[in-house]
């Protein structure tokens, strides 16, 4: 057997003494066909390098280097990390060397950690922590631009939010500034009953892939998520209001948007993320 099942799982957990905390957002995958169907829509295959987050006790960690694939795994907790290539030696001998675990809170993982890796991770492979998902979703795609497809776990109002389109009620910064990366959408439902212990909430797949052609460059990206920011923190407000903090007094703004083509009567919710860009190379225009 080279992945953890439903005893395993608890096995492991008992010996080293962890209880699942909601701190961490720990659920524990216990389900071994969840996990590989979750690598296989993931599109991992034999060397690719991946990333993993929050890798646990190891369920879908197998599951990754089982197909061949180069992991690094980012682990906070201090016991986990320290076992998990002892757990990947025991079950797949074969893969040791090609895993690596880097102990650290994965918000503060940075390029320091990266350049000790063979090479920057190209797959995002994931269980995130529901409580941190999206800032930590965020942190990885500015800080690993060779990430060029993902697929993460997350609650399921999260993973909705993340993939909707302008004009979706679930539509936000969040789903705006997904967009700057790639393209996203919805790849699967899970089910409560997969992880141990069951949470009480429902969880989806949500995968990813790179954009052919960035939108913009590094100041481009910053300058559209001051915009994005500020449009959704009044989202109910019409643009050349919620606007001004960035780009100045509402003439300005509403010369701005005029001159980008955008409606400065529309609000938020409306733009899509190449709007927003229109707005910031207007506004250093006008």
């Amino acid at each position: 057997m080279s992945l953890l099942g439903p005893a395993e799982v608890r096995e492991l957990a008992e010996r080293l003494g962890v209880t699942p905390t909601k701190k961490l957002g720990q659920n524990f995958v216990i389900d071994p066909n969840t996990v590989r169907k979750i690598v296989r829509l993931a599109g991992v295959e034999k060397d690719d390098r991946v990333i993993e987050i929050g890798p646990g006790l190891g369920s879908l960690t197998l599951g990754i280097t089982e197909t061949g694939a180069d992991l690094t795994a980012i682990e906070i907790d201090h016991r986990l990390a320290a076992e998990l290539p002892g757990t990947v030696a025991a079950m797949q001998p074969e893969a040791a060397g090609r895993f690596r675990v880097v102990r650290c809170d994965a918000l503060e993982l940075g390029r320091e950690h990266l350049s000790e890796l063979p090479g920057a991770p190209e797959v995002l492979v994931a269980n995130l922590p529901y409580n941190v998902s999206v800032p930590i979703l965020m942190h990885l795609l500015e800080l690993i631009p060779e990430l060029r497809a993902g697929l993460v776990m997350v609650q399921a109002e999260v993973g909705h939010r993340i993939a909707a389109g302008p004009g979706s009620r679930m539509y936000g910064s969040p789903s705006a500034k997904a967009t700057w990366y790639g393209d996203w959408a919805i790849a699967g439902n899970v089910s409560r009953r997969i992880f141990w212990p069951v949470p009480n909430v429902d969880s989806v797949l949500v995968s990813y892939r790179r954009r052919e052609v960035p939108l913009g460059s590094e100041a481009d990206r910053v300058a559209v998520f001051d915009l994005v920011n500020a449009a959704f923190a009044h989202r109910r407000k019409m643009l050349r209001q919620s606007l001004q903090p960035v780009l100045g007094d509402l003439d300005r703004a509403t010369a701005v948007m005029d001159a980008a083509g955008v409606d400065p009567t529309t609000r938020a919710e409306q733009l899509s993320i190449q709007d927003f860009l229109s707005i910031s190379r207007a506004a250093a225009a006008v």
